[in-house]
């Protein structure tokens, strides 16, 4: 189980890190939070160069350099969001006062593939912090964007907000061989909105980390190499006269390649050939 906790100053001292295995359920108000990490501001400085992991070279290769859409939690506690084209450099004002989650949302509207289709990069503060530089990463995109959906899920109990969650012991456990195989591989199997959404009525339990069901759908594609939207995925292998199966999930998947692009969901699905 991973309980939900705080740094404290002694933490702060040495942030950022990630080797702690232990820690302990703290039931402190926001105020208290922030106190302890206004506790840190001069090891930190206010505003951060964003490092954006590189893409995958076959989503490269195919499709491009990206944009991206980065979304970090503001002073007010309010999600803010901008957009910066292809190896633009951003810096953001991240507050000190809490443990904050940037996420980085690559995208390529030359290719109607807006912000949600891939699974994002991302960070989280401080713990990815070093110097005036925050290092986004693909494995840190799944933390950011389940610190969110506990942002989305938890309305009101104070002592379950995503900044006291234990991120490093998180991050760990992803490791865990007691973890399923296929989470381990790509994590972005799981549904991490039901896993938050259970985080915050309950507790934290590691056996509901195991990949959304799936549906097994013959679509008539191209023969060829076809690629999923998470940077973990490997590639779907089609040849010539090979009935084409795909794994479709809940909500909207796509898969690329060279020829085209394929979007489904349980009941209906789209190819877009390239020209």
């Amino acid at each position: 189980m991973i309980n939900f906790t705080v740094l404290t100053k002694a933490q702060c001292t040495v942030a950022p890190y990630i080797g702690m295995k232990t820690y302990h359920l703290k039931l402190i108000t926001v105020f208290a939070l922030a106190a302890l990490f206004l506790s840190c501001a001069d090891r930190f400085p206010a505003s951060y160069i964003l490092e954006l992991p590189k893409p995958p070279e076959h989503w490269v290769d195919l499709l491009g350099e990206p944009c991206w859409r980065i979304e970090w939690i503001s002073s007010d506690g309010i999600f803010q969001m901008t957009e910066i084209q292809p190896e633009a450099n951003i810096k953001a004002e991240i507050p000190l006062t809490w443990a904050n989650p940037v996420i980085a949302s690559p995208f390529w509207p030359q290719h109607n593939l807006y912000p949600g289709y891939f699974r994002p990069a991302g960070a989280i503060f401080p713990f990815d912090a070093e110097g005036n530089r925050l290092k986004l990463t693909w494995e840190g995109g799944v933390d950011s964007v389940f610190y969110k959906e506990l942002t989305i899920a938890n309305e009101e109990n104070l002592s379950r907000i995503p900044a006291n969650f234990d991120w490093p012991r998180f991050r760990e456990l992803l490791k865990d061989e007691a973890i399923n195989e296929a989470v381990r591989e790509d994590p972005w199997l799981v549904n991490w909105r039901s896993v938050a959404e259970r985080t915050i009525t309950g507790n934290f339990d590691r056996r509901r980390l195991v990949p959304e069901g799936a549906v097994q759908k013959n679509i008539p594609v191209p023969a060829g190499v076809w690629y999923g939207t998470s940077p973990f995925c490997k590639p779907l292998i089609f040849t010539e006269g090979e009935p084409p199966i795909f794994p479709v999930r809940p909500g909207t998947n796509t898969w690329f390649s060279k020829e085209g692009i394929l979007r489904a969901n349980a009941e209906v699905w789209i190819v877009e050939i390239w020209n």
